[in-house]
């Protein structure tokens, strides 16, 4: 008795843990079938309970028609300004004044920034003097040239001594130009102290603020014309060679939405090693909200090819399925179709119908689930 009790609890254990393993695997095998839909109702089921065929009856058909449209193929670019300007400054001086900000537009001559021009007034200031005394230095040398000119005429004077007189003339009208090109060269130079827009356009940063010390060739403001904008794509060289200048063109800006004309404005005739594709510039009729840098595809024209199509109206979802009623004699027979892109009111068929097929309209009043 004493060894069946030692049996027993040998293999109590064992069937314990043959049972909780057993017992484990159905709670796992009940839960992938509930998160696999087992125990819930089909999706469709309504539809799919449905007739797949009906009477004609009063219905409108319509034929399964042929048409011919020009095939395109895109080219990935990025919008950017035909005129960006980099506006730098031509001397080392303090910003005193900013009058932009970015995103403002501006007109040609509006002062952009202010630089200090204290002491350039004041060089102007020393030239302009230099060139009064020139000046007077200059007029003395006339009237003493006129003078020894009428004694000479008298005999009065030596010749050594005319000649001496009109050296002297021309060095005081020597000094009198240097001395205006030098009020000149201070006087261009103090205009340098007003930065001036040099277009107008929009302001795409400032690069400055006030007090900062800039110096020469220090880009101060950038901005751009953002009536004249151009889209730059990258084209395999094969579609390359369909493009010509002057032609018009399909563009898509894809963050607007927004499909528009353009002309091909310049074809680089240079290929990238790397990707050998050509530099090809789009221009247009620029709509608003567009900036440098937004996204945007080229759309290059190919051969005709030819497309069965249907209205969009004879179309019907089905569950996970594109279905259309086909006529069959007196018959409406349902069909899953495959549909391509739309074109107008109508959706290219890829699969599921012949040229020359009825297909029929679905009634405005009648239960869809249309998702074309």
């Amino acid at each position: 008795m004493s060894q069946a009790s030692a049996k027993a609890s040998r293999w109590l254990p064992i069937v314990k843990g043959v049972a909780i393993g057993i017992g484990f695997l159905v709670v796992v095998v009940l839960l992938m079938m509930w998160l696999m839909g087992s125990f819930s109702p089909k999706i469709g089921a309504a539809e799919q309970a449905q007739p797949v065929e009906r009477l004609i009856g009063d219905t409108r058909l319509v034929p399964v028609r042929k048409i011919r449209l020009p095939a395109t193929e895109s080219a990935v670019g990025s919008v950017r300004a035909v005129q960006q300007v980099a506006v730098a400054s031509k001397i080392r001086a303090n910003v005193i004044e900013v009058n932009v900000v970015a995103g403002q537009e501006v007109k040609k001559g509006d002062v952009l920034v202010r630089l200090d021009d204290a002491d350039l007034k004041a060089r102007l200031q020393q030239a302009e003097a230099a060139v009064i005394a020139a000046r007077a230095k200059r007029d003395q040398a006339k009237i003493e040239m006129e003078r020894i000119s009428d004694l000479l005429k008298k005999n009065a004077a030596a010749k050594i001594e005319y000649e001496r007189t009109d050296t002297s003339l021309k060095t005081a009208v020597a000094e009198l130009e240097q001395a205006e090109q030098v009020a000149s060269e201070a006087k261009t130079i103090l205009m340098y102290a007003t930065i001036t827009a040099p277009m107008a356009g929009k302001v795409i940063d400032k690069k400055v603020e006030s007090g900062d010390t800039v110096t020469p060739g220090q880009v101060l403001v950038t901005l751009y014309d953002n009536t004249r904008m151009q889209l730059v794509a990258s084209v395999r060289e094969s579609l390359t060679q369909r493009l010509k200048v002057g032609q018009e063109i399909g563009v898509r800006l894809e963050s607007l939405s927004k499909a528009c004309m353009g002309s091909v404005s310049e074809i680089v005739p240079e290929a990238e090693s790397a990707s050998r594709t050509f530099s090809v510039k789009v221009t247009g009729p620029c709509p608003p909200n567009v900036y440098p840098g937004m996204f945007g595809r080229i759309l290059i024209p190919l051969d005709e090819e030819e497309y069965l199509v249907i209205p969009k109206a004879a179309v019907r979802r089905v569950g996970q399925l594109t279905v259309v009623g086909v006529a069959d004699g007196s018959l409406l027979r349902r069909r899953a179709v495959q549909l391509g892109r739309a074109v107008g009111d109508d959706v290219q068929v890829l699969s599921g119908l012949r040229e020359g097929e009825k297909v029929a309209i679905v009634a405005s009043t009648e239960p869809s689930r249309e998702g074309v």
